[in-house]
């Protein structure tokens, strides 16, 4: 079960080998470029000839380097961080070393050195070290998700997180965590799969029998049996990973800091107002551009619209918006103008679970309408409310105020953000899924939001939108 003693020298120095190799090229195309700059014919070997006065500068760089990248974490293969982290931290070790060696540059009073190259260097520098991590991570992904170096993962609890978290894993295969099983007290036989293995005083019976590799601990057993497992772990030279206890009523990060040699992890619902501000700046370019060449889309619908049914070319929803802020939502009328007052004859007719009503053929659509929400064209005058500042692009979707049961804790926490006119339940299903799988999903978008998740999801939009599945 233990990797070999000298497996994660191997990768430390195959990883160390390469920067070295991504450093040297990009001295030398920077170089190259700017051979003015230096007094010395350029080329790999005058580097630490004789003939380079900045030979020590090169050497001490990359070494710093190499220093900065192990304490920041770069020469382990860590499976479940995300790409834009490792990056992150590659710029973060390439400016502290560069901002170091122009410390050593001035206390050896080195002032030749061109800054232009410097400056160069570091940006080359980062770009090559984070390429090849890209290449990297794809690479493992693909050996991983083929099978190479998967790890059997057991699962303590198999209540709702256990569950959770072990269809998050088979939803992942680049992690390489083959689900074995759970172990769980008051469960037995069968859950979502997977097979519940045995209860907690089995634990180190089943993780020898089982040949397990990884632990995850999703419930918070009495503290001598947690201490216990850990224990038995330790024996067994096995880490164990807590899912943190209350994490599903969080909707940011946790923060983990010391106060001495204590660690303390931090529920924080810190504002993250100033991405906010940032994605609402976004939106409304965005929604600016759309709308100037969205006009000739609009009026075509709109005369359509006039010339299928009597009635409004738009229609009016109140909804509830961030902070439960109402407003009125607009979309181009699908249905005859009495839709609202029919609804109360089709309740019994509902589709979906939940609050919200949805039936595939809804006798008060128009004959316009139903080409309108197949392809989600119905939606396209929300571009004014993200416009307006009442929407967003991505985010939840907002519900009508009729339909929301104020009660539901999950669906408050919904309100914390703008709404959006797409987000992931869009395109993972839209009207096919269930109210209860929308909401987590929603709430999982909020718990992750990110800039590049919102261009994921709006990349994703377009192709579900012309196949018009699940849109009703």
């Amino acid at each position: 079960m233990k990797s070999t003693r000298f497996q994660p020298i191997l990768i430390i120095s195959v990883y160390a080998a390469i920067d070295v190799a991504c450093i040297l090229l990009a001295f030398y195309l920077v170089l190259l470029f700017r051979p003015q700059t230096v007094p010395f014919s350029v080329s790999f070997q005058s580097f630490f000839s004789a003939a380079d006065p900045f030979k020590l500068l090169f050497m001490v760089w990359t070494l710093l380097i190499l220093f900065f990248h192990y304490t920041h974490g770069l020469y382990h293969t860590r499976r479940e961080q995300l790409e834009s982290l490792e990056i992150w931290e590659v710029i973060k070790s390439i400016v502290v070393s560069t901002l170091t060696v122009i410390v050593i540059a001035f206390l050896l009073r080195i002032q030749d050195f061109p800054r232009s190259v410097m400056i160069l260097n570091a940006v080359v520098i980062t770009m090559f070290c984070s390429i090849w991590r890209l290449l990297k991570k794809l690479l493992v992904n693909y050996l991983v998700s083929n099978g190479y170096n998967n790890f059997n993962t057991l699962v303590i609890g198999a209540g709702k997180i256990g569950v959770s978290l072990a269809s998050e894993i088979n939803r992942r295969p680049a992690l390489g965590l083959k689900i074995k099983g759970f172990l769980d007290d008051n469960k037995v036989g069968q859950c979502e799969g997977w097979p519940v293995l045995g209860k907690l005083d089995d634990f180190q019976e089943i993780i020898q029998k089982e040949f397990i590799q990884k632990i995850f601990i999703t419930i918070y057993p009495d503290h001598q049996i947690f201490i216990k497992l850990l224990e038995i772990a330790r024996e067994e030279g096995l880490a164990v990973r807590v899912v943190p206890q209350g994490y599903e009523y969080m909707a940011h990060d946790f923060v983990k800091f010391n106060i001495g040699i204590i660690p303390i992890l931090e529920y924080s619902d810190i504002d993250v107002s100033y991405r906010q501000r940032l994605k609402r700046v976004f939106d409304f370019i965005l929604s600016s551009i759309f709308m100037v060449f969205l006009l000739p889309v609009f009026i075509v619908l709109g005369l359509l619209i006039k010339l299928d049914s009597p009635g409004p070319i738009f229609y009016k929803s109140r909804r509830y918006g961030r902070y439960g802020h109402m407003f009125n939502m607009y979309k181009f009328r699908s249905m005859v103008t009495n839709a609202d007052e029919l609804l109360t004859q089709l309740k019994d007719r509902n589709e979906v679970d939940g609050p919200i009503f949805k039936i595939k053929k809804d006798p008060r659509i128009t004959g316009i309408g139903a080409f309108l929400r197949r392809y989600s064209l119905d939606e396209l005058p929300q571009i004014l409310n993200v416009f307006k500042g009442d929407m967003s692009l991505v985010g939840p979707r907002p519900f009508p105020i009729s339909q929301l049961e104020k009660e539901d804790l999950r669906q408050l926490r919904r309100l914390g953000i703008r709404p959006g006119i797409t987000g992931l339940w869009q395109i993972r299903g839209r009207s096919d899924l269930s109210f209860d799988k929308l909401l987590r999903w929603d709430i999982w978008y909020i718990k992750n939001w990110s800039f590049g998740l919102d261009l994921y999801i709006l990349f994703q939009t377009f192709p579900v939108v012309v196949k018009g599945k699940g849109a009703y």
